[in-house]
Order: structure tokens, then sequence, then C-alpha cells
């Protein structure tokens, strides 16, 4: 996988002129105005105009990440982000979301190892808005960090390292891949979220310092993109940023690459994991030089597709592993190029191992020919159209280019970079960097099972943190702080801009048609991009699943990826890759899907081979074992995730053991077991019809175009009878009843809550969604300004309807702090209570600002549209069901509200779930309002020596 570029650049690429000129992008058809200039005070601003839809996008990149901190005062630059979303001097506590997402608009912030970035996309009429936001944090922060603002924040930071690190399989793989690359002192020997007894160590005084020296506009760059005229935004950005002072000078980093004098080896027993996982890492070189970009072709060509040498030797040949992976990272200071390997069950992870160095030696004596250089140059094409329809994707990426290659319009550069790399190239730093050459093995194992560790390892240090059984609350401390000191400004900085009109909503024309056999047809035309996206959806899914027989469903779209009737599986891959498409499948709860991204000039091509696939399935028995290897482990590997365990068990809470809703679409390691290939042929036979099947088109086609090029289909896909079964739901509980799936040591507590509802058909439904939003239908919601905003004890919490043509369901759900687990579940049924008596008019203003105004954003990429269309044709909704949506929102009461919590919020019949860590969680449930209290295992079935706990 080509990261360096492709993970969040290239894949993010913009079209980009300098304000001196103005240059066509090849073969694009259009060009784009932008202008770059700079304020007094440093402050890089970029302009970028796109009028494609009516949306602005506003963005500052500061360039600080945890690169710029130092040892035993790690993840501020993390912490910093979240700060920075709490309140400045003239914007108060929590505002931030709620004031970006009363416009309609959605906003959020990331931090990398060499930078921070935030962002907000808004209708255009909302642009002098956000400039007042952006400024006001940028220049009028630091008094309003105080001593409890500051110490919610490192509750919340610690709780998302908890969720992405500590409780998750191999999560801390990374800590000891850098801890010993890079030496003591180096930049990138920490993690971006930072060691858990700096955050908890961290003082204000220590933040103040850090923000000062790095938070300043002369070490930022300002981008604004989408809709807007020059002239006017110029005077406004002077306005609001031009006041603000420089900050410390800010010290340019020159690159810090390393080199290992030996390799080093290190074994980890994981809590979580089920499985061995081997990692060979190298050091290699930072980003935009020249070995860099070969480096990625490396990368790609060693581990992506059936001809790659990894997957042949360790997949195909040796059965060790079902999935290889390998990229190359380079940053600002230095890089390194990764082989990742879960092996299979009970596989030691020394035939990993031993494996990688045969795949290396199949890779020397085969060499790297122009095809292999051909097929990713033609995959850039496509990432590249792909990544420049999104208004904010353009805004990270000039930002991007400004702060780390020194100009905005590297693109010409960084693209002629990419084009130049040669086959030669590539063997050039494989002689260079990795054969040979010392590196960082890793070997985690599932604990208990070092027989499968990899030799000559050495224990590897994990900081480990010890959770208390109980928590006291906190979150009420009284604040000691003086008032808020307000700093003098040039304008009263406390008056919001007014926002002004509202761009009106403008559907995009749609079409539809039926085929001579029955198959539906939804498009869109839409000439922005020389792109083309489209989906075959065929009904059924796992509902065509026999309870007697789960996963058949789910292992149909894999086998039909591997090859047709005239292509082996990998003639089919090169076919496809040779066009720079993508042709995906996936298996959903009620159909399975074929999905097609292409360049317009190759759709026919592309189509042409997604009818191969359709129609001419190869059955190959071979890769149907390599299938069945490979769903069987990830099916196992799951059971070590607590929040994989918890969404499987909670779906079987929900709908029982009589319905196949209750049961994963991967089915268990046995039902894969026991499935052959005449289950499959037997399930093509009996399900795949064009009568049941619907094809939806949008980009840079137009109608009759995709009526051609479905003429194959059309006339070779002959339509049958399919009946898809219909499941009963079952009865909800009348009483609240406690379920614990037992997850020892786990430092956080997965948490669902929630109760069989409605489809997304019933009238009701998206009246409720409307309802909800408030409760915890977005980041402002009750739950979630409780359990983040005021207790820290989590990384996010939310609640929500889902629903399809004929089930739905409620769920309420959240990550904790282990020991915040009681009081969690306390909470969610206290708010939904609460929410049962009505919101005030503010709060359904609120919901229906957001709701309505953020139907600007809606269409801007064509997996919107195309998601659009694919709602539409599903439910059977009209053209305009998105306006009809509207005048939902904007007709609601609060009396009609009300009486929608009362009827769907009924926290006293649902179903509690919590997987987590039982000895010291458990207990608390006991006595406290619940019918039962019953521990379960990981599929869901009560332990036999479990004690229930009656009421």
């Amino acid at each position: 996988m080509l990261t360096r570029l492709f993970s969040f650049l290239l894949t993010l690429v913009v079209l980009f002129t300098s304000c001196e000129s103005t240059k066509e992008a090849a073969d694009s058809g259009f060009s784009i105005e932008s202008e770059k200039y700079q304020l007094a005070n440093g402050l890089d601003v970029i302009l970028h105009q796109d009028k494609s839809d009516p949306v602005v996008s506003v963005g500052i990149l500061y360039h600080v990440g945890s690169n710029r901190e130092k040892p035993g005062r790690t993840g501020f630059a993390h912490l910093f982000e979240h700060m920075l979303f709490q309140e400045s001097e003239n914007v108060p506590q929590d505002q931030f979301f709620k004031i970006v997402q009363n416009v309609g608009g959605t906003l959020n912030g990331f931090t990398w190892k060499d930078g921070t970035m935030y962002f907000e996309i808004v209708p255009k009429n909302a642009l002098e808005t956000m400039l007042w936001l952006e400024s006001d944090r940028l220049g009028f922060l630091l008094n309003t960090v105080t001593e409890s603002a500051f110490a919610n924040q490192q509750e919340v930071v610690q709780n998302e390292k908890r969720q992405r690190v500590d409780n998750r399989p191999y999560g801390h793989t990374n800590y000891v891949i850098d801890k010993n690359m890079y030496p003591e002192g180096h930049p990138y020997n920490w993690q971006v979220i930072g060691e858990l007894v700096d955050l908890q160590n961290a003082t204000v005084a220590d933040v103040k310092e850090f923000y000062n020296q790095f938070y300043g506009p002369n070490n930022a760059t300002l981008v604004i993109a989408g809709d807007f005229e020059n002239a006017e935004i110029k005077p406004l950005v002077e306005k609001y940023f031009g006041p603000i002072g420089k900050r410390g000078e800010v010290s340019e980093m020159k690159p810090q690459p390393v080199k290992l004098d030996k390799s080093k080896r290190f074994y980890h027993e994981d809590n979580f994991a089920t499985a061995p996982q081997l990692n060979m890492v190298w050091p290699t070189i930072e980003e935009y030089n020249e070995d860099a970009y070969a480096l990625d072709f490396l990368a790609e060509i060693l581990s992506d597709g059936k001809k790659a040498p990894l997957y042949k030797v360790l997949v195909k040949e040796k059965n060790l592993t079902s999935n290889v992976a390998a990229w190359n990272r380079s940053q600002e200071l230095a890089g390194s190029l990764r082989i990742s390997i879960n092996a299979n069950q009970g596989v030691p992870l020394d035939s990993i191992e031993s494996g990688i160095y045969e795949a290396f030696a199949r890779f020397e004596a085969d060499g790297v020919t122009d095809n292999d250089i051909a097929q990713v140059k033609a995959k850039i094409e496509t990432d590249f159209y792909n990544g420049i329809s999104s208004v904010f994707n353009k805004t990270f990426q000039i930002a991007y280019y400004n702060t780390f290659a020194g100009s905005p319009d590297f693109i010409e550069k960084d693209v002629a970079n990419i084009q130049a790399v040669s086959k030669e190239d590539v063997l050039r730093v494989y002689n260079a960097y990795i054969k040979d050459k010392p590196f960082i093995l890793t070997s985690f194992v599932p604990k208990g099972m070092m027989n499968l560790s990899a030799s000559n390892c050495e224990k590897a240090t994990v900081v480990e943190e010890v959770i208390q059984e109980m928590v006291a609350d906190n979150s009420n401390t009284e604040e000691t702080a003086d008032e808020i000191v307000k700093s003098e400004t040039t304008f009263d900085r406390t008056v919001a801009p007014e926002i002004g009109p509202m761009p009106e909503l403008t559907i995009p024309v749609q079409w539809n048609t039926t085929l001579q056999n029955g198959l539906a047809v939804y498009g869109i035309e839409q000439r922005e991009l020389p792109l083309v996206q489209a989906s075959l959806v065929i009904k059924g899914g796992h509902l065509m699943d026999d309870l007697n027989k789960i996963g058949v469903a789910n292992l149909m779209t894999d086998i039909m990826n591997e090859g047709t009737a005239n292509k082996t599986p990998q003639e089919l891959e090169e076919a496809i890759a040779l066009l720079g498409a993508d042709i995906s499948m996936f298996t959903s709860e009620d159909a399975i899907t074929f999905t097609v991204n292409s360049l317009a000039r190759n759709f026919p091509a592309a189509m042409s081979l997604l009818e191969e696939i359709v129609l001419e399935p190869r059955w190959d028995e071979e890769e149907f074992d390599l299938i069945k290897t490979r769903t069987i482990n990830i099916v196992k590997r799951r059971n070590g995730d607590p929040g994989a365990v918890a969404g499987k068990v909670y779906k079987r809470l929900l709908y029982g053991t009589d319905n196949i809703r209750g049961y994963s679409t991967m089915g268990t390691a046995e039902d894969v077991e026991n499935i052959n290939l005449e289950d499959l042929k037997a399930f093509y036979q009996n399900n795949f019809s064009p009568s049941i099947s619907t094809f939806h088109v949008v980009g840079d086609i137009s109608q009759a175009e995709v009526v051609k090029v479905l003429g194959g289909l059309e006339s070779k896909w002959k339509a049958k009878e399919v009946q898809i079964p219909s499941y009963e739901a079952p009865s909800g509980p009348d009483k609240p009843s406690l379920y614990f799936v037992d997850f020892p040591d786990a430092k956080q507590s997965v948490i669902n809550i929630g109760y069989l509802s409605m489809p997304r058909t019933d009238p009701d439904f998206y009246a409720a969604t409307v309802m909800n939003y408030k409760l915890g239908g977005s980041f402002s919601g009750n739950v979630n300004l409780i359990l983040r905003e005021e207790k820290g004890y989590t990384y996010g919490a939310r609640t929500g309807f889902a629903g399809d043509v004929d089930s739905g369901e409620f769920t309420a759900s959240s990550s904790v702090r282990t020991n915040t687990t009681f009081e969690s579940v306390k909470i969610f049924k206290e708010e939904m209570e609460k929410y049962r008596e009505g919101i005030s008019e503010e709060d359904l203003e609120f919901t229906k600002n957001a709701l309505i105004k953020s139907n600007a954003r809606r269409f801007e990429t064509l997996g919107a549209l195309r998601g659009m269309i694919e709602t539409r044709s599903k439910y059977g909704f009209g053209p305009n069901y998105i306006k009809e949506e509207e005048n939902v929102v904007r007709n609601m009461t609060l009396e009609e509200h009300k009486a929608l919590a009362q009827k769907y919020i009924t926290p006293d019949q649902m179903v509690y779930l919590v997987s987590g860590d039982a000895k010291t969680q458990l207990e608390q449930f006991q006595n406290t309002g619940f019918d039962k209290v019953v521990l379960l295992d990981k599929e869901g079935n009560e332990v036999e020596e479990s004690i229930i706990l009656v009421k």
C-alpha cells in the first residue's frame, strides 16, 4: 500500500495554481484559480475558489505535531487539539461544535507526528462565522485554559488512548516499534497520543508554555476553499487574523533519518490477541526525498495483489496467513518500511519470518516489470481524481504542501516525481534500505502462547495501566481560578458575525429506467470530474442464509472476486489494475453489493469486467479454501476485540436465535468450516437475478451511455423469481436486563443499550431520527456532553436509530473507562428518562438548523450522490425525498418531539449490554433496578457457572 502519498496526500490531491499564473492540469478539462499571500504577522493565507457546490472549507494547519514535544512532556500537541475545541475568550464553553452545527456545518481536527489540522465545512453563507471562530482560538485561547477545563480534556485524551491502543489487539505495536527504532530524544521516539504518565502529570503551566511557543500565526497556514469571491474574503481575513500577534519563533526541523547498528527483536503477550502477529520494520528516508517515491512502489509491489511475492509465498503456497501488508511511511523527519502479517491460527511466527525471506528471494529473482510500474501509476490517476472531489481534501492538501514542501503548488513536482519512478529505482531502494539491512521485529502473541513467538526475542517494555475498581466523581470540582481575563481587541469579538442568506437546496437531476430483464437503473450525470462510480445491488444478502449454514452469502462476495470462467484470479486482478479501476464487493445484512470506481474513459472496460464477474464466476476450489481460512481467522481475531464482540452479542440479544439477523454475516468458525463450494453455487443459482437487483451510476456519463454499457447485462442476465425470506421480530423486554461479557483486565467497557424499533420505511422513522438528534445524534448530544465533556469518562457517546426495509434498532453506545462502567450506564438511563420529558425551544431550533442547513453539503462527492440514489431505490423514495425530510424537520413542534420521545425512548424496556472486566465491574449492578444480571460468553450464551442476580 502506498502510504506516504496515498494514505492522506495523493488521495487528497488538489489541482492547484499559484497566484502568478493559471495552469491547466493535464487532461483535467478545467483549471482552478488560487492565490497565496502572507499577513504581517506571518500567517500564510491561501484562497482557493471552487464553485461546484455552495459550501466552503476553512482549515488551519499548525506546523506542530508530537515531534515538537520533549521527553517527559509528550502528548501535548494532541492534547491541544482537544483544548482548542473547548472555548476561547469570546466563544463560551462547549459552543464551538454547537455554533458550527447550528449553521449546518461539520468540523474536526487531527494531530500526527508533524502537524495539527483544524477544519470546518459549512454552507457558504457561514464563512465569516468560521473565520471568527478559527481566529478566536488562534489569538484568544490561552486565558481560558483553566485547571478544571484542562483536567477534563486530560481524561478525554486518556480515554482515547484506552479505546484506540490499550483495549485493542496489537494496540501497543507502534509504541514498541518507535521506542526501539528511534533513539531517546529523537522526535519520533514517542507516540502522538503521548505517554500515559506524561498526560497524567502535565500541568496547565506546561501546556501554556507549549502553546505560546508553537500556536502562533507565524507557524500556521490558513486555507479557505470553496464558493466565494477573493475580493470579498481578503478584508475579512485581515479583520479577524491580522491583529493577532506573532508568538515564539519556530525553527525549521531538518530531516533526521536513523540507521540501526543491528536488528532488534521483541515479543509481547497480548491480552486481546487471538492469533500471533509479526512486524518487520526497516528505517528509510524522509518524505519528498527521491528514494521515498520508489520505496512506496516497492512496498506495493512486494505485497499488493496475487502476483506479489509476499502473497504468493505466505498465502498461496504456504498457507501461513490470509493477508499480507507492507507500506513505506516517509514523514517530515524520517521514514520506515513495514511488513505486517497476522498469522493463521496456531502458526508460529518463525514460519512467517522465514516466509518473508523466501518472498524477498523470489522478488530478487523475478525483478520488477514495466507492467508492475504501470499498474501502480494507473491507480495513481484514479486516486488523484477521487481525491479532488471534496472541498476539504483540497483544503488539507494545499495546506500540507505549503507547510511541508514549501509551496502550495508542489503538486506539479510531486506528480512528476511519481511519474519518474522506474523499475530500476525500485530495485535500487530495495538493495539500499531492505536487503540484508538491520530491522525492528515485533512478535505479538496471545497471552500464554509463547510457543508461537519468533525466536531470539527479548520482552518488550509495554506500560499497562492499572484500573481501580471504583472511581470517585470529580467532575464537579469547584473552579478556583479567577474570572477569565479578556484581551484587548480591535473590535468587539463577543458579537458573532451575522449569517447570510442560506443557499437554496438544489436536488441533483436524476434519471431512472428499467431494462428488459427487470434490472432497475438509477443515475445522476455529473460532469465535474472524469470519474464514474457505480453499484450493482442484489437484494437478499445475509437474509438468504440458511440458519443451519450461516455465512454462505458472505463467502459469495469473496469467491466472486477470485477470477472468472475466462480469467484466472491473477489475470482478473491485473485487468482491473491496468484500468486504474476498483471493483469490489461485499455482503450486508440484506444485500450483496458490487461497486465500480473508474476513470470515465475506462468505465466501459471496467463494466465489461464486472459483467464477466457477475455472469461467469470461476468457482476456484483452491481460492475457496484460502477464503475459508481467511474468514475463519477474521472471526477468531474479532473474538479478541471487546467492541466487535459487543456488537455481535448485542444483535443476538435483540433478535434471538430464530432470526438470521441475530447472527453475524460471517457466521462462526464452525459455520464457515462446514460450508462447501456447492453451497455457494446453489446460492448463486437460486438468488442472483436482475429481478431483485438495482444498478446505480453517478459521474461523467449520460443515461444513453449507461444503457449502452449495460447492454451485456441486459441481454445475458436472465430474470428468475426469487423470494427473500422475512423474519418476525421477537418482542422486546418488558423490563430492563443487564448482560455482561467478560474481558479480563479490559481498560474500557463497551456499552450497548437498546431495543428493536422500526424499519427505515416506517412513517415515524425519520421523525424519530430528528427527535433523537439532541439526545445523542451528534457531538452536541446530551449523552456526549455529559459522559465526555462534563465527566471525562469516554472519548464519545452516541444514540441513534438504524433501520432497513423491514427491521430497525435504537442503540445508545459508548466505550468508557473501566472504573466508570456502572456510573456511565446509570447516566445513559437517566438521560433517556429525562429526554422523555421534552426539550427546550432552543434545543429544537438547534436541531432544525443543524439538520436542514447541513443539506447544502449533501451532494458534494460522487459517493454522496451514489448513496442518495441507493437510498431511493432501496426504500422506494421519490427523487425529492430529501426535501420531504426537510419539511419533517421544519414542521416539528415541541409537542410532537415529546410524543416521539415518549413513544420511542423507552429505557425501562431495553437490553443493557456491557463488554468489559467482570471481576471488577459486574457486582456493582446487583440490586440496581435491573430485572436480571447475566454473565454471557463471547457468543452470547449464558455462562453456566454464572450467578444470575435478580432484582
